[in-house]
């Protein structure tokens, strides 16, 4: 039996992504990793730091000198930035807002990227890994690549329900479509590139969409 067993998950804001690896990994024992997470964490820094959205050059430089710490514990994730817990934070409808912005500067997807990478080899290749252009840049070879989707409707109304209370329906609609919009310029998340399977979410529910993520890994 082969040790390793890298599974990648691509998909839109909302698609069900996080929930999905979590529970892959959580059935296989394998680690997880949210790469959305270190691009919020990210926003984090840069917001706090004042630096205009313009200044691309300076964002990219003070996100290179950040230390991302992500805890690939599928049960309880977390992610610190220059050692400060900031695992709440970034599920902060005003960080999301902001996170195109960061992750829409291709200097520092590279960074982020190189980061990934440095991250799945630690786990010796025993990891999920969820985010957008996991199938296509972060992890192309893995052994399982996946990309879900799901209708608009139904990722907005999943992305209320995640956020509770803190819910603006105007600004989760903003986050589910501009975020699409935004992305898509840097990133293929809406149509899978080759040997990648195609899973919608659209009428399942969660435990269906991790059968059917589950169904897909190679006998070994």
């Amino acid at each position: 039996m082969n040790d390793s067993l890298l599974i990648a998950i691509d998909g839109p804001s909302g698609s069900g992504k996080s929930s999905t690896s979590r529970g892959v990994a959580e059935r296989l024992h394998l680690a997880y990793l949210d790469t959305g997470s270190v691009y919020r964490a990210a926003a984090v820094a840069w917001l706090e730091s004042g630096l205009p959205a313009s200044e691309t050059q300076a964002i990219t430089e003070l996100v290179a000198e950040s230390v991302f710490e992500v805890g690939t514990d599928p049960t309880a994730p977390t992610i610190a930035v220059n050692g400060r817990d900031v695992t709440d934070e970034i599920r902060d409808p005003g960080v999301a807002s902001q996170v195109s912005t960061i992750a829409t500067i291709q200097a520092i997807r590279d960074i982020v990227t190189e980061q990934f990478r440095q991250t799945i080899d630690a786990h010796d290749r025993r990891i999920v890994v969820e985010g957008r252009d996991i199938t296509t840049v972060v992890a192309p070879d893995a052994d399982v690549r996946v990309l879900l989707v799901a209708d608009p409707t139904a990722r907005i109304a999943r992305r209320q329900a995640e956020l509770g209370a803190r819910a603006d329906s105007d600004a989760v609609v903003d986050q589910i479509v501009r975020r699409d919009r935004d992305d898509s310029t840097v990133s293929q998340f809406e149509t899978p590139a080759e040997g990648v399977t195609l899973v919608d979410s659209t009428h399942l529910s969660l435990d269906e969409v991790i059968d059917a993520v589950v169904a897909l890994v190679p006998q070994r």
